[in-house]
């Protein structure tokens, strides 16, 4: 880790992120990675993950930016995807002080990051003001549906470890707040329900075959590549939600080379 993390506050917005650079910054403006953490939209803070985020620009070159948005229930949508946005919108209209590429800003994100960073590069398509390089979603937390009656499949042989169920639909429920989910912005409070994918970023999507989340990012994976959107789906055997917390487990050990490699490609 480095000695001190840069913390940077949006202005006119809630937001703020924690800027974590590569020991060694290449010569000229690098990629970007915006990293948007877990939680269930209900936990957590971006603080937790400056390690991680460190590793990525390490193994990368590229500056990460590791988003501080308000959590649910206390902000329900549309305000966690919202101050993401604020973020992304920092680093663009700010790249050249920042030292990154603005057309080299890519989201991440783990479970309900993972979630949010689709959610967010559909909302940057459909407002047209920053093009998102790439996104990175990392067993993402995509439909509402999951978990309840209304889910389009019930695997029984997922959901049973780590995030179940009723964990999901709890945070699901906070995020929802007073949204009636009948208008345009469906798509980015559950990326599973947005009309259409066509012109989203390249996906790197990765899920274990025991995690909640396998049928919705299978699913949505394939929704990208039928409206033609580059996409990389890696299922791991065994894996449940989480896995590549696992430190040595043999899906993480894939997941971290699969990775690479997709960052060598897309950032």
């Amino acid at each position: 880790m480095p000695e001190k993390v840069e913390i940077v506050d949006v202005p006119g917005s809630p937001a703020s992120f924690r800027l974590l650079r590569p020991a060694l910054t290449p010569e000229g403006p690098v990629p970007c990675i915006l990293f948007i953490h877990g939680g269930g939209m209900i936990l957590n803070q971006a603080q937790s993950f400056d390690a991680l985020c460190y590793d990525f620009a390490q193994r990368t070159g590229a500056l990460v930016a590791n988003a501080e948005y308000r959590l649910a229930p206390e902000a329900p949508f549309p305000g966690p995807v919202e101050d993401c946005y604020a973020v992304l919108r920092y680093l663009h209209d700010n790249a050249a002080v920042l030292g990154i590429d603005p057309l080299r800003i890519s989201v991440m994100g783990q479970s309900a990051g993972g979630g949010l960073a689709a959610a967010l590069a559909i909302l940057a398509r459909d407002r047209g003001e920053v093009a998102v390089k790439a996104q990175f979603l990392i067993y993402p937390m995509l439909d509402y549906r999951t978990g309840t009656a209304a889910a389009p499949v019930n695997n029984l042989t997922t959901g049973e470890f780590v995030w179940t169920r009723a964990n999901t639909r709890f945070g699901w429920d906070a995020l929802r707040g007073d949204y009636q989910l009948d208008d345009s912005r469906i798509g980015q409070f559950s990326p599973s329900h947005v009309p259409s994918t066509a012109g989203l970023p390249a996906a790197f999507v990765a899920v274990g075959d025991l995690d909640l989340f396998l049928e919705e990012d299978t699913e949505y994976v394939l929704r990208m590549v039928r409206e033609r959107v580059p996409c990389e789906l890696h299922i791991y055997a065994g894996a449940p939600h989480g896995f590549d917390m696992v430190p040595g487990a043999a899906s993480a050990k894939a997941h971290d080379a699969n990775l690479n490699a997709a960052f060598s490609r897309l950032l």
